[in-house]
């Protein structure tokens, strides 16, 4: 693959990439909520589902993605369903706190890369997005398994980094909060599980 093709791909996904998503919002969350040690499991699920996304749009799965909006909306909405779910319990779980009645039990890793793949995996619009802009950067006279290869491991690469800039920089401004601030914090994480939420419910595979 030529270095200036690659360059216009890496330029791509970073102006895609500048606008915080449903899976960002996870990570800020959790980061805060639970440390950015323990939200690498988020992290982890997020990268895992879009393994799988860009598999499934290298191997021309994109036209039955697209023949399966039934199926894919009701795996979207309730990923929206699930998020809200969480997002209500960080933010009574804070006010928990506030009335003294404890931290209640402490999410698993398992739990937190589970919340990771769902978010990703219930966008519906992700394989479609990689099926579009892939076949964009590949040159169909050379062999596509290596272009593929090269494209995705970019896009985990740069989505990886992004996500460990919002879980770093969320975990820093956490471990400074005390107190009512503190509580404040969490209830944040609740808002933004929220907010994930509702990003995701605004996706759908025609946009």
């Amino acid at each position: 693959m030529p270095f200036d093709v690659w360059l216009a791909y890496v330029a791509t996904i970073l102006i895609f990439m500048c606008t915080p998503g449903p899976s960002q919002l996870l990570m800020l969350s959790n980061s805060m909520a639970h440390g950015v040690d323990r939200a690498w499991a988020t992290m982890a699920g997020d990268l895992t589902a879009n393994s799988l996304q860009i598999l499934a749009a290298g191997l021309g799965l994109a036209a039955v993605v697209m023949a399966s909006q039934t199926a894919f909306l009701v795996v979207k909405w309730a990923g929206v369903a699930y998020l809200i779910w969480l997002g209500v319990k960080q933010i009574l779980r804070a006010s928990g706190h506030r009335l003294g009645l404890g931290d209640g039990p402490r999410k698993s890793l398992r739990a937190l890369w589970l919340q990771g793949f769902l978010t990703s995996a219930a966008n519906p619009k992700a394989v479609v997005f990689f099926a579009a802009l892939m076949p964009q950067f590949m040159d169909p006279s050379l062999p596509l398994a290596p272009q593929l290869f090269i494209l995705g491991i970019t896009y985990l690469a740069f989505d990886g980094a992004f996500l460990t800039a919002y879980g770093l920089s969320a975990d820093w401004f956490a471990k400074r909060f005390s107190g009512e601030a503190r509580l404040w914090a969490e209830r944040a994480a609740g808002g933004f599980l929220i907010g994930a939420a509702v990003l995701l419910g605004l996706k759908s595979v025609e946009r």
